[in-house]
């Protein structure tokens, strides 16, 4: 479907459907999609913000092209301080919108996997600290496992909103879950 559709990845509807639900992204957003190749994401952002709005992706795999002028990617590590730098001097301004639906390399097993999915998180909450305007919106995928909770805790102290979800597009079977945050404080 995602094919027939044009999108570049099946990853495109678990967005439509958190975006329907929660009204993330709106008509003129600037959004940062980290983690984006192969891009369903960003076009779905794009699609959302309108010519109006700006996406920038950014993964260390090549985000299939997307043929927007509102639409930048970079190929580079989100974590790395030149990579935010690159991203803040392509916003001109601070974000609407922060989203991830990184995924870490995966070993097969369990607990590794899911503190490597932690880290991925923790590293865009550091990121939405820099680059997120005050009432900014944030979508972050991480896996569940013992310290999920923790982040949660983290994530409410800087969002009036916080809610957690697994959009039906994902697999049943899937430990990943969705944070959806809202109205940063900070």
């Amino acid at each position: 479907m995602a094919k027939k559709e044009s999108y570049h990845s099946r990853a495109s509807y678990k967005l439509l459907q958190l975006n329907k639900k929660y009204k993330v992204i709106k008509k003129g957003s600037y959004v940062v999609d980290l983690g984006a190749a192969p891009g369903g994401w960003s076009q779905v952002a794009l699609e959302k913000a309108g010519e109006e709005g700006l996406v920038v992706g950014v993964d260390l795999q090549r985000i299939k092209p997307i043929n927007e002028g509102n639409f930048v990617g970079i190929r580079g590590d989100f974590t790395k301080e030149e990579t935010i730098e690159k991203i803040r001097q392509i916003m001109g301004r601070n974000a609407d919108v922060i989203l991830s639906d990184a995924s870490p390399q995966l070993s097969g097993i369990k607990d590794v996997d899911q503190i490597r999915s932690l880290e991925l998180a923790e590293g865009v909450l550091k990121i939405a600290r820099s680059l997120l305007k005050t009432n900014g919106r944030l979508i972050i995928k991480v896996f569940q496992g013992e310290e999920f909770e923790n982040l949660l805790k983290e994530i409410k102290k800087e969002f009036k909103t916080v809610k957690t979800t697994k959009p039906p597009s994902s697999r049943k079977k899937s430990v990943e879950m969705y944070v959806i945050a809202k109205k940063r404080t900070l």
